[in-house]
């Protein structure tokens, strides 16, 4: 899969991934909303309700993977074989084997949470996170370890990849901690949309370059703008999230204002009995009850008379 195709297709998963996640992240922020139990879908009881409620990054994650899957088994004319026949015995296309593996993980992380947000009676959070955190550290390894016969400018492209890579991997890990801390979503899909438009680049740049002549791995220039360029795409994806935010404020604020004051109250009721929120709702309403009862006793009296 080291091809121009095999470039192009991850970095446009990715791109479209990090544009759905920054339009939830979005939408949680300007309603004051959960990010892992959005209001909209328990009051959504329309004929489109099912719809909403579809597991939608996980199907694009199993569609995607398996699309990868097929295309790298395809990819090599002879069939993606394992060893050679020879003695001793040597492993062929370990590069190949390494895409292979990377698109599994990918389509297990989306089966593991469509199976939670869609079969499950109760959604297991700390499992779809778990499985996505899992997939991004196998896909460090196999990177770190995808770069070791590079060179040149192909080797500086990758080393930024790796380095968006490490950066996701930390923000995941503390996201298993604290899975509703909005910043840390901001930081994920930031890095997702970093990731894919960065994969995109790289087909040009290795693969099919703009200019029409191959980039010099001898040439400290070539290497330099690779870095700048890169730099271009950090730049670029903040302010697509900050287009992406401010559309969808717009929008909310113009066209769906009823929804802008909903409070978090009904959210809270999502979470199991034994979270935070519900014991200090719980609390709160108690005391309320206890302050009112004094009132009603003193009150009684008088209406007898």
């Amino acid at each position: 899969m080291g091809d121009f195709i095999g470039h192009i297709s991850p970095g446009l998963f990715l791109v479209f991934y990090g544009l759905y996640q920054a339009i939830i992240v979005s939408r949680a922020l300007i309603l004051n909303d959960s990010l892992l139990y959005p209001s909209y879908l328990s009051k959504n009881k329309g004929k489109w309700a099912r719809l909403w409620q579809i597991a939608h990054a996980g199907w694009l994650k199993v569609v995607s993977g398996s699309l990868l899957i097929v295309y790298e088994l395809n990819c090599v004319d002879e069939g993606l074989t394992f060893m050679t026949k020879m003695i001793p015995p040597r492993f062929m296309y370990p590069k190949e084997w390494q895409h292979l593996t990377m698109f599994i993980l990918l389509t297990l992380d989306g089966c593991v949470e469509v199976v939670s947000r869609s079969v499950l009676r109760q959604r297991l959070v700390l499992l779809e996170r778990g499985a996505t955190v899992l997939g991004v550290y196998v896909l460090l390894l196999l990177l770190v370890s995808h770069v070791k016969d590079s060179s040149g400018v192909e080797l500086q492209v990758h080393s930024l990849l790796i380095l968006v890579v490490f950066l996701l991997m930390l923000v995941l890990t503390a996201e298993l901690w604290a899975p509703e801390m909005v910043h840390l979503w901001v930081i994920e899909t930031f890095l997702f949309l970093t990731m894919g438009s960065w994969l995109m680049q790289a087909a040009f740049i290795l693969f099919r370059p703009v200019s029409g002549f191959p980039w010099e791995d001898d040439d400290i220039s070539d290497i330099m703008f690779v870095t700048t360029f890169f730099c271009w795409h950090v730049m670029i994806n903040a302010l697509c999230m900050l287009g992406i935010y401010g559309i969808s404020s717009f929008w909310h604020r113009c066209y769906r204002p009823g929804l802008m004051p909903m409070g978090s109250k009904e959210v809270l009721y999502h979470k199991s009995s034994e979270g935070t929120f519900y014991k200090l709702l719980q609390k709160a309403e108690q005391q309320d009850r206890d302050d009112q009862a004094p009132l009603l006793s003193k009150s009684s009296p008088c209406d007898r008379a």
